[in-house]
């Protein structure tokens, strides 16, 4: 079975994490959520809470084939993630194998601040100059594909991003 790790905190976009987590699971994929504690997170538009099933502290990026970082509001769960050194850690080692990477709105600080996007093409949303401070190469597209990243502006954009997923992990079995 196809393992998952979605990697967000409190004040997550819901639509960020929760339907990249039921498309996944609907795909057949194990799902993990991690959160710097576990303890129940909320999305901002409080669908209701989530609780985490490890931390991102206990994730083993060796044990999963996909990394999803979603986003929110910038003093929400990106700046969390994005502070979080393990995290970016996690996102090197995903970098680093090859391993598909999936962002989208401000989950894309993560990405700049491990230091893995210089040369890649993505998108995001509200964090455009991060991007392109860190070298990657910024374009305001619903989705953005280069190599193992897959990257989306927003939640509108989340049908045309796991399209891209399902494809791109489905390459890689």
């Amino acid at each position: 079975m196809k393992r998952a790790v979605i990697i967000t905190a409190d004040k997550f976009e819901d639509m960020e994490v929760m339907y990249p987590l039921f498309r996944l699971l609907e795909a057949g994929w194990h799902v993990d959520v991690a959160a710097p504690k576990k303890e129940a997170i909320h999305g901002e538009f409080g669908y209701g809470e989530l609780m985490p099933d490890i931390t991102i502290e206990k994730v083993d990026p060796d044990k999963y084939d996909l990394l999803v970082i979603p986003g929110g509001s910038p003093d929400g769960a990106p700046m969390t993630v994005r502070k979080n050194k393990k995290a970016c850690e996690i996102t090197k080692s995903f970098f680093a194998k090859n391993k598909p990477v999936a962002s989208v709105c401000h989950g894309p600080w993560t990405l700049a601040d491990a230091g893995v996007i210089r040369g890649k093409h993505l998108t995001c949303d509200g964090v455009p100059e991060s991007v392109k401070e860190a070298g990657g190469v910024w374009e305001d597209k619903e989705v953005v594909v280069d190599g193992n990243l897959v990257t989306s502006r927003w939640p509108a954009d989340l049908p045309a991003f796991m399209r891209e997923v399902i494809k791109l992990v489905g390459k890689k079995s």
